[in-house]
């Protein structure tokens, strides 16, 4: 072993063992192996920022623009109000949400299927009252274990399938990979359906910043349209939208008699509801109720963005003592109440007739570029932003069109998967399906830091041929092992080098021992190449590994050392079921 191959290994090794202690932020640690790495010589300074330009960096961040605009819109809320209505034990949740995000990870790109499913898992999530963390590392295992059922699944098989073709002169087809494949997936389905408490509970930062200023008893009012799905309807069909966290506390007929909404009260359009409640599941209420906030004109300026605030009218606020009727709010504020709410209080008159007192959290909207001045010149301190879509326009099929669009451009290859979803992104930009002031909200800046830093040190295993060392030393104890001790070790070692090659540089490495070996005692190749793609397509002990863990380790909340809990014993699985299924399936001889 080489100095600079010594160095690499050791930097690296540090590195780990930084990540599992936890003491200092993952992208802290990831610069200052960067950092070490170009001290020392391993990584040249010209390359030490080169992971910035990486298609992985590209492909997450796309990805994290994509499912913002996705969650924003809505679609994702009507599909779990339609299709699972009353799917709310977890262990169910978990189940559905794996199995859909497996099935499709085997046709379309895995982290294109896991960024259509995340804001479902997080919506899942909030209804049943428990951490995201709980779901989205199962749904990224699942979606690499999807991935292998196809040969457009995931890169590995894709290079596999070339290697084999040099080789042979016959690559692998489509279907090839599917026997071996779908037993992975089906047998890793029921491990992480029933092992996920391996897992602990992990909740973001900003989780835990949105539960602590957390307004559960907004009240604000909507009109029945003559679009909404609930005219003839009664109320008790329109609050199941809610799912138990708002109500309707109040009727307003078109000729402003009111009456009490009882629960088979009749639904007709005109009608004003007085509603109360989470300002999510009004938001749920409002939008899949095809209702319209009576504060809504439908006239404001299309130049105006307009900005929603949560923020506490203060002891000297003109607004204290007075309704919003009283004072023409939007015409002489420049904002519009969407809601308010008042500790220990239920309001029964109209939301324009409730006296405003010090202290109310009111909901106000206003064009979001005045908002600072005009909440400062009527002393209402903000609240922290928090994603609030009550009174938002906003787009339902344009970010749906955008993704699939995406995603039929990558399965049939018009367009490599960074360039797909980095079109998304900015096309979701353009189109107004995520405000262009929230894109670089829904980047999770530690998270792309963390890749961008790792990805050159990783690189100097290669650099420094310290890949080539660990290749030789493979072949040297493959040659002493049976067929089936070889096909596990190197399956094992793809599965042990992808997070720091990635899974095509694993392929690229481990594809010529394998077939060499398999060569060398005059076997035919198939088996040896197939667990070279299986293991560089199951990285399940990091973070950083493939982009669908990466993913989702802001939204979850995840440690480091979080996926290893998990992923250990689902590698060692994988390694103990595909190893015989292999020798029967791709017989040696």
């Amino acid at each position: 072993m080489t100095l600079p191959q010594a160095l690499s290994f050791g930097i690296i090794a540090l590195m780990m063992a930084a990540f599992v202690w936890g003491r200092v932020r993952y992208d802290l640690v990831a610069c200052g192996a960067l950092l070490a790495a170009v001290v020392v010589g391993v990584v040249k300074p010209a390359d030490a920022f080169s992971g910035f330009a990486d298609d992985i960096v590209v492909i997450v961040a796309s990805a994290l623009v994509v499912s913002g605009a996705i969650a924003r819109s809505g679609v994702m809320e009507a599909a779990i109000q339609r299709f699972a209505p009353n799917l709310s034990e977890p262990r169910l949740q978990l189940l559905t949400l794996v199995l859909i995000v497996t099935v499709l990870s085997a046709f379309v790109k895995n982290v294109g299927a896991l960024a259509i499913m995340m804001p479902i898992a997080i919506q899942m999530a909030r209804r049943s009252s428990v951490s995201p963390s709980l779901f989205l590392m199962p749904m990224s295992f699942g979606s690499l274990l999807g991935g292998l059922m196809t040969q457009v699944g995931t890169s590995p098989n894709v290079i596999v399938s070339r290697v084999r073709g040099e080789m042979t002169g016959q690559p692998f087809t489509m279907f090839d990979f599917t026997p071996v494949g779908a037993a992975l997936a089906l047998v890793g389905v029921v491990f992480l359906v029933f092992c996920y408490r391996l897992l602990p509970e992990r909740q973001s930062g900003e989780a835990d910043l949105e539960e602590a200023i957390e307004i559960k008893n907004y009240t604000t009012e909507a009109r029945v349209t003559k679009d909404s799905p609930f005219v003839d309807k009664t109320v008790k069909e329109l609050e199941a939208l809610a799912e138990g966290e708002a109500m309707v506390t109040a009727i307003v007929g078109a000729s402003g008699r009111r009456r009490t909404p009882f629960p088979a009260a009749t639904l007709a359009v005109s009608d004003v509801l007085m509603l109360e409640g989470d300002p999510q599941a009004l938001d749920r209420i409002v939008s899949q109720g095809k209702l319209r906030l009576t504060s809504d004109k439908g006239d404001s300026d299309a130049k105006i963005e307009l900005g929603a605030v949560e923020a506490i009218v203060g002891p000297n606020s003109g607004l204290a003592g007075m309704t919003a009727q009283r004072l023409s709010l939007a015409r002489r504020t420049g904002m519009t109440l969407l809601a308010v709410s008042r500790r220990g209080k239920r309001f029964r008159e109209r939301l324009h007739e409730i006296t405003i007192a010090e202290g109310d959290v009111s909901l106000l909207q206003g064009d979001r570029n005045r908002l600072p001045e005009l909440l400062r010149d009527w002393d209402c301190l903000p609240l922290a932003e928090r994603a609030l879509n009550l009174g938002v326009t906003r787009q339902r099929l344009a970010p749906v069109a955008i993704l699939a669009a995406a995603m039929i451009a990558t399965a049939t290859g018009l367009a490599p998967v960074p360039v797909a979803f980095f079109s998304a992104a900015v096309l979701m930009a353009l189109s107004g399906a995520l405000p262009a002031r929230d894109v670089y909200h829904q980047l999770d800046a530690p998270i792309l830091v963390m890749l961008a830093a790792l990805i050159p040190v990783a690189d100097s295993v290669q650099q420094t041929g310290g890949a080539d060392l660990i290749a030789h030393g493979l072949s040297q104890l493959a040659q002493q092992l049976p067929p089936w001790g070889a096909l596990a070790l190197i399956m094992a070692a793809a599965i042990a080098v992808t997070p720091f090659l990635n899974n095509a540089a694993t392929v690229l490495v481990m594809a010529p021992i394998a077939a060499s070996f398999a060569a060398s005692l005059n076997y035919k190749p198939d088996a040896f190449l197939m667990a070279v793609a299986i293991g560089a397509g199951c990285d399940f002990l990091t973070p950083i590994g493939h982009q669908c863990n990466t993913l989702v380790m802001g939204p979850g909340g995840y440690r480091y050392g979080d996926y290893a809990r998990l992923g250990a014993p689902l590698s060692i699985i994988v390694l103990l079921v595909a190893t015989p299924l292999l020798l029967l399936v791709w017989p040696l001889t």
